[in-house]
C-alpha cells in the first residue's frame, strides 16, 4: 500500500472520535509498526495530526465544552499583556504599507494593533483573524480577503488543515506575521495548526516582517515556523536583548525598535 493510501486510512479512522490507537492502525494497515509511525510522524509535520500517548489525535477537536481551541495563551488573555509596546509596533509596521497595496496580515494581537493606521491607504488585505476583519470593517477604502476553513473561537482565527487549500488565489509583497517565540533557531509558534497556515502565507509572500514584543524573545519553546533566514524585518520594542538583536542582524534581518 502506498504511503499516501495509509495516510488517507489513518485520517478516516481519526474521523469518528478524533482520536485512534496504535493498536488499532496495526489492525487496519497491511503496514509494520515502524511505518506506521513514520505515517504518523509524517501527518503531525504536516499539521493534520497529534501524536499522544498510545496513539494519535486529529487537530482542532473540541475539547469539553465543544470549541475548537488553539495551544497557547487565549487572544483575550493576551491583548491585554505589554499592550503599549504592542500598539508601538503597530503603528511603525502600518508604516510600511503603500497606499493601494496587497498585503497579508496574519492572525495575533500585536498584528492587530496595525489595523487602526491603515484607514485611507485603500489597501487590499488578506488575513485570517476575525478580530482584524472586525477593525477593519469600518474602513470603506480597505478591501478585506480571507480564507476558508474553521473557526477557532478563542483566537477567532481561520484556520485550515495542512494540504488543504484554503487561500484565496492571492499574492502580496508583504506578510505581518506574529509569534509566540522568537530565538536563534528561527520563528515559533504554539500550535502546529498555526505552523502548517503560517507556512502557506510565507510562500505568497515577497517580505515577511515579524511584529513581536521584546518579551518573546525570552522564551524558545513550540514549532518552528521558518529560519530567521526567511524573516525581511522584524519590529519590536525597546525591551529587546542586544544579545539577541546581534543574532537577528547577523542572520540579515534589519530590526526596528518602535517607540
Amino acid at each position: 500500500m502506498h504511503a499516501s493510501q495509509r495516510e488517507e486510512q489513518i485520517l478516516e479512522a481519526l474521523k469518528p472520535k478524533g482520536f485512534v490507537t496504535y493498536r488499532a492502525l496495526e489492525a487496519l494497515l497491511d503496514a509494520s509498526p515502524a511505518t506506521i509511525r513514520r505515517d504518523l510522524a509524517r501527518l503531525e509535520c504536516e499539521g493534520r495530526i497529534e501524536r499522544v500517548h498510545g496513539g494519535a489525535k486529529l487537530l482542532g477537536e473540541p475539547r469539553g465544552d465543544g470549541l475548537l481551541r488553539l495551544a497557547g495563551t487565549p487572544f483575550d488573555q493576551s491583548i491585554t499583556q505589554n499592550l503599549a509596546a504592542k500598539r508601538a509596533i503597530g503603528k511603525a509596521a502600518a508604516a510600511h504599507c503603500e497606499p493601494g497595496e496587497g498585503v497579508m496580515v496574519d492572525g495575533g494581537t500585536t498584528t492587530l494593533q496595525m489595523c487602526p493606521h491603515l484607514d485611507g491607504l485603500g489597501l487590499q488585505v488578506l488575513t485570517n483573524s476575525l478580530h482584524i476583519v472586525n477593525a477593519l470593517l469600518p474602513q470603506a477604502g480597505t478591501r478585506i480577503l480571507v480564507p476558508s476553513g474553521a473557526v477557532f473561537r478563542e483566537q477567532n482565527i481561520i484556520l485550515a488543515a495542512a494540504g488543504e487549500e484554503s487561500m484565496p488565489r492571492f499574492h502580496a509583497p508583504k506578510l505581518f506575521m506574529g509569534a509566540a517565540a522568537v530565538g536563534p533557531q528561527g520563528v515559533m509558534q504554539a500550535d502546529v495548526v498555526l505552523v502548517a497556515a503560517e507556512r502557506r502565507l510565507i510562500d505568497r509572500a515577497e517580505q515577511v516582517i515579524l511584529l513581536v514584543d521584546s518579551s518573546k524573545f525570552t522564551g524558545s519553546s513550540g514549532t518552528i515556523v521558518c529560519g530567521l533566514d526567511e524573516v525581511d524585518v522584524v519590529i519590536t520594542d525597546a525591551g529587546i536583548d542586544p544579545a539577541m538583536q546581534a543574532v537577528l542582524e547577523t542572520a540579515g534581518v534589519r530590526v526596528i525598535v518602535a517607540q
